[in-house]
């Protein structure tokens, strides 16, 4: 890996539309192009086998897609569709004799239709029935609202599980398929959950798939809980996290400052560079010697080291201690991020998911396989983050880089920031110091 060289992974931008196997098949040769860029460290393996240290942790993952990019639940499902694999493999031959492998087949003439020409079944959010609660920040021990009675609550679970049942034959219906599951099957509860978390329309976490890649999986799921049925949505999830997600992943993960931080260093770098041609243009005017023109070289190499560094994300000061700032959902503490629920989270979580979810942070739970919808709009650090001056979000506080594999990267990208500052300003200066003296000031 060379040193002048050295690119962090390129970002990945999302191809608009739903996800599709030429789309991953994209995602992947771009990935393949600049493998070089991801040492073997920082692979997609090891991420998702969690051998990685902050910040590129299995969490920081999950923080990245819930945050930034904004698309974790192709993480979700692909970690639950992982377990679930170990354990239909797991079960005694006998259970899994009744759910066969699933092989394609010419499905039904209504697969795949446009859900308008089908009909389908839709039910009032209102007759479930289900009963809201809120949390009470403002105490310290972050104790239930009195709003939120577990006791009262428990009447609403039938109702819950009855609105979650609804949605899986919701989502068989728009496909076309009107006939029931198999449910002597294995596993046939966990798979009706998985249907309507992340197939069904509109679920808490629906993966961005076309209606007849929907069809299609609902089909194979209809007759069989075989991991197989998942194969079309298994290739595109992975492919879409190993060819897009990953490497814009890890991109991030390199820079050590937010978004404010870094556009400070990089002005200031810029105003250094300014600095030195104006200081360079006077001298030049003024009729002094020429040696005084060497004062533009620190100006320079300043401008020019700060400048190249933050152009990939790096504040070279920040870097001296090998620490990086803080996440503005880092800032506030766990008990900034406690999710609350609407009627639509509360409809597919039992009661005690509920309870148990209500003091736990956003970011524990986004690492649960059933849980609330992805959107932290309504966390606490999103007002508290607005409200913060602008001074005290680019002068964050810091944290250190404990994986060596990003703090090496970082070490390469200062470096050759240092190496690029040495190559403008020596030709630069030189330039300066050639002009002659011209006595107009």
């Amino acid at each position: 890996m060379s040193v002048l060289f050295y690119r962090r992974p390129d970002y990945v931008a999302k191809l608009p539309g739903p996800m599709n196997l030429a789309q991953c098949q994209v995602y992947v040769e771009r990935t393949q192009k600049h493998r070089r860029a991801i040492p073997p460290e920082l692979s997609f393996e090891n991420i998702i086998q969690n051998r990685a240290l902050p910040p590129c942790t299995l969490q920081d993952f999950m923080d990245y897609l819930v945050y930034v990019s904004h698309d974790a639940e192709n993480l979700q499902f692909w970690l639950w569709l992982q377990e679930y694999t170990k354990k239909f493999y797991s079960a005694p031959p006998s259970e899994q004799a009744l759910s066969l492998p699933w092989t394609p087949i010419d499905p039904p003439q209504t697969l795949g239709q446009d859900p308008s020409q089908l009909p389908s079944r839709t039910f009032d959010k209102q007759k479930i029935g289900v009963t809201q609660y809120e949390i009470n920040f403002d105490q310290q021990d972050l104790p239930m609202s009195p709003a939120f009675d577990k006791q009262s609550f428990t009447s609403g679970v039938t109702n819950s599980n009855r609105s979650a049942n609804e949605s899986v034959e919701d989502a068989y219906a728009q496909a076309g398929l009107k006939w029931h599951s198999f449910t002597i099957q294995p596993f046939r509860s966990e798979i009706n959950r998985v249907i309507s978390h992340y197939l069904a329309p509109n679920a808490p976490r629906e993966l961005n798939l076309s209606h007849k890649s929907r069809a299609a999986v609902l089909h194979a799921l209809q007759h069989t809980t075989h991991p197989s049925a998942f194969s079309i949505v298994r290739d595109m999830v992975e492919g879409t996290l190993r060819g897009q997600s990953h490497p814009n992943f890890i991109r991030w993960s390199i820079c050590n400052g937010n978004k404010p931080r870094v556009l400070f260093v990089r002005n200031s770098g810029i105003a250094h560079v300014i600095g030195a041609i104006i200081l360079a243009v006077f001298l030049v005017l003024s009729g002094r010697s020429r040696w005084w023109r060497l004062f533009v070289v620190p100006l320079f190499l300043i401008g020019f080291s700060i400048g190249v560094a933050a152009y990939k994300g790096l504040c070279v000061i920040v870097h001296s201690t090998h620490s990086r700032g803080l996440r503005p959902w880092e800032q506030f503490g766990d008990a900034a991020s406690l999710t609350s629920f609407d009627a639509d989270d509360e409809a597919t979580l039992s009661t005690d998911e509920v309870y148990s979810m209500s003091h736990r942070s956003k970011r524990a739970i986004s690492m649960d396989t059933f849980g609330t919808s992805n959107s932290f709009d309504h966390e606490l650090w999103v007002e508290k983050y607005k409200k913060k001056p602008l001074l005290q979000r680019i002068f964050t506080k810091q944290i250190w880089v404990q994986d060596e594999t990003i703090r090496l990267l970082q070490d390469r990208i200062v470096i050759q920031s240092y190496i690029w500052s040495l190559m403008l300003t020596i030709p630069l200066t030189a330039l300066i110091v050639a002009l002659p003296v011209f006595h107009v000031i």
